[in-house]
């Protein structure tokens, strides 16, 4: 009995790990199913981290349930096959994967290999589950465990020659990466690669003959879980830049950022139920103290992440472009976007109101698309007709024409989308004499009297030709007929009416520089976007062009709207389908009739999901029927579920995933065409 506190402590620990791997393997499996879940790499480290989970799973309500008769422990212990059966398939597939994704594609025998031994795994699963050929009999010392069945060591033999066989083509695909990183990043998926295999392996079936041995198994378990945890964590590195055509540093910052809001953060939670209770020893509240500690974690991880995530980001993700992220975060911070210029604005208009003792006041921005109220405050504003009167113009054009040009200088260093303080300090007043106003307006110092209101220019504090370039009005409401500002008052008007000119001014310059942005995204986007496959030598992936309609976030849409048109109609004769270099092709094969081209282009993408065979009403065939039914026949949503024996929610399901499977066999007939390897088919 000496060793019981010991015994306790190591069950509660092995609790712990194996819950503790469970969140891992089952964030990442989220992480994956998310990010970029059409790369094959991707998909097949689903698999093994899916049965990571469903043996980690079993292993915890094992744990759970050990003291309990009630507790279906033997039927857990068989579900742990679902994970055990399949894991060493998966994991040849995910090395026959890397094989591929490095350049050496299978010429059909490693594929065949694939199913072979998916096969087996599912013939391994049965065999477990419903038979004893392979475990039999529990046995609840040292813990609870199934017996070996006399097919067991065929189930050995399988496990260790495909995890042979399948560590030496990750090897291989190693050997074939050529850069720095891709061969680090290579080498720690080999060092991580067997890791999983051998955290699900039943050992336990070995282990449970050690009966007198009931501290060193636990702590060799618990010691194995670790090993195990700290891998599928090294794991998820290297494999979260397969299937993403991010810059590695966004790919880095994001799985960052996933693994410490979850899986780290819910790792601690969970430490502080499980071990909680051992507070009592220490005189302290246990499961009553509970509720409150773990809110109490789960706040304090969250600040601790918000304070660490700069550093860790200088550390772990920028590395040596420090320089570059400490520009990209100043350029965040000091944008300005719409709603920040405007509620600037608002403030400073607020501030004279209060400060002149005027009731409203009011902005008005001059650009390229004419007179525009900005911001406002008050209810004595101008009607909205004069900002497109002619008066408003003539007083514009009055203004303009006052301003000085000046010599070409050099640019200007801006500093977070602002200027220079001692620019703006050392900006010109403005001229102090207005120009000749025309008729209604009348002058006095720098400000305009007009009808209720008195006005004020607001002058850029950029240079552009001019020292004194009109980029809007100021008026607030006239306190009386004219102007009667004392010098403190107007020295106070004149520094907010040049604040707002200042916020005005880079409101408008961020504008032209997001226009600008706009136009060079789609090239800047094109550049950076690295195919994972390309990352590992693969050539073909990296030259493999690409249409622009084609890499458009709304490209699904786009096909959404076209089939809903697809016997005439605006979403199909004016889609920005027409752009893609397969549509152009068909325009020759139809008569130049772009509805015909973009219907001829979409009908091929359809066909190609028709599974081969007389036309059934099967499972196979669900997702061409719904498109065929709702696009080609036309027909409504209430008859294609009667049809298909199905529910109006469940053919708009599939609707929704077949539209994608046709969007994404558009794309891929559209680089089919512009690669030049061949014509869509």
């Amino acid at each position: 009995m000496v060793n019981s506190p010991l015994i306790s402590f190591l069950q509660v620990s092995n609790e712990a790990i194996t819950a503790t791997a469970v969140i891992i393997a089952a964030s990442l499996l989220l992480y994956n199913l998310s990010h970029g879940i059409v790369d094959r790499v991707v998909r097949s480290s689903s698999v093994v981290l899916g049965c990571v989970t469903a043996a980690y799973i079993g292993d915890v309500f094992v744990a759970l349930g050990s003291g309990n008769p009630f507790s279906h422990v033997e039927a857990w212990l068989r579900f742990q096959w679902i994970g055990i059966a399949f894991a060493p398939a998966a994991l040849f597939h995910l090395s026959d994967a890397l094989l591929e994704t490095t350049g050496l594609a299978s010429r059909g025998r490693r594929k065949r290999v694939v199913r072979i031994l998916y096969l087996f795994g599912i013939v391994f699963l049965l065999t477990a589950t419903g038979t004893d050929l392979i475990i039999h009999d529990r046995v609840l010392r040292p813990i609870a465990a199934m017996q070996p069945g006399p097919l067991f060591g065929l189930y050995l033999l399988y496990f260790g020659l495909t995890l042979a066989v399948s560590f030496n083509n990750v090897l291989r695909a190693r050997r074939r990466c050529l850069t720095s990183v891709t061969h680090r990043r290579m080498t720690y998926l080999l060092l991580s690669f067997l890791m999983p295999a051998a955290g699900i392996f039943p050992y336990s079936l070995i282990l449970s003959q050690a009966s007198d041995s009931t501290v060193w198994v636990l702590l060799l378990i618990n010691l194995g879980n670790v090993a195990v945890v700290l891998m599928l964590a090294f794991m998820a590195y290297p494999l979260a830049f397969f299937g993403q055509s991010k810059p590695d540093r966004v790919i880095k910052s994001d799985l960052l950022r996933f693994f410490l809001r979850g899986p780290a953060t819910a790792i601690i939670v969970l430490m502080v139920i499980l071990f909680l209770p051992a507070t009592r020893l220490l005189g302290l509240p246990g499961v009553e103290f509970l509720p409150f500690v773990a809110v109490a974690a789960v706040l304090i991880v969250q600040w601790a992440i918000a304070v660490l995530i700069p550093y860790l980001d200088r550390w772990l993700v920028y590395g040596k472009d420090q320089e570059d992220a400490r520009q990209l975060r100043e350029l965040g911070e000091h944008l300005l976007t719409k709603a920040d210029a405007r509620q600037l604005l608002e403030a400073i208009l607020a501030a004279t109101c209060d400060y002149l003792r005027t009731p409203s006041a009011f902005i008005v921005s001059l650009n390229g698309d004419g007179p525009k109220l900005e911001s406002s405050v008050g209810s004595l504003l101008p009607a909205q007709s004069w900002l497109a009167s002619s008066e408003l113009s003539a007083l514009v054009s009055a203004l303009t024409e006052a301003q000085t040009p000046i010599p070409e200088e050099p640019a200007l260093e801006i500093a977070g989308m602002g200027f220079p303080p001692e620019r703006l300090d050392n900006q010109p007043e403005g001229q102090s004499n207005l120009p000749m106003l025309p008729d209604g307006f009348t002058g006095q110092g720098d400000l305009i009297t007009w009808g209720s209101f008195w006005l004020v220019p607001l002058r850029s504090v950029r240079p552009n030709g001019h020292t004194d370039r009109l980029i809007g009005l100021m008026g607030v409401w006239a306190r009386s007929p004219q102007p009667d500002l004392d010098d403190s008052e107007n020295d106070v008007f004149t520094a907010l009416y040049k604040r707002a000119a200042r916020v005005l001014d880079d409101a408008l310059l961020q504008q032209e520089i997001f226009g600008t942005l706009k136009g060079l995204l789609p090239e800047i986007e094109a550049v950076q976007q690295l195919p994972g496959a390309a990352r590992y030598g693969n050539a073909p992936a990296l030259a493999q062009p690409t249409s622009e309609a084609v890499r458009q976030p709304d490209f699904t849409d786009l096909i959404r709207d076209a089939l809903r048109d697809y016997w005439g109609g605006a979403r199909l004769t004016e889609s920005r389908l027409l752009q893609l270099t397969v549509v152009q092709r068909a325009l020759a094969e139809n008569d130049g009739n772009p509805a015909r081209a973009v219907r001829a282009v979409l009908s091929k993408a359809i066909e190609s999901l028709r599974p081969e065979g007389q036309r059934l009403m099967t499972t196979e065939w669900i997702l061409y029927n719904v498109l065929d039914m709702r696009f080609v026949q036309g027909r409504k949503v209430l008859d294609v579920a009667d049809k298909l024996a199905m529910s109006e929610a469940n053919v708009h399901r599939k609707q929704r995933v077949a539209i994608e499977q046709v969007a994404q066999k558009v794309a891929e007939m559209e680089r089919e065409t512009v690669s030049g390897n061949g014509t869509a088919k």
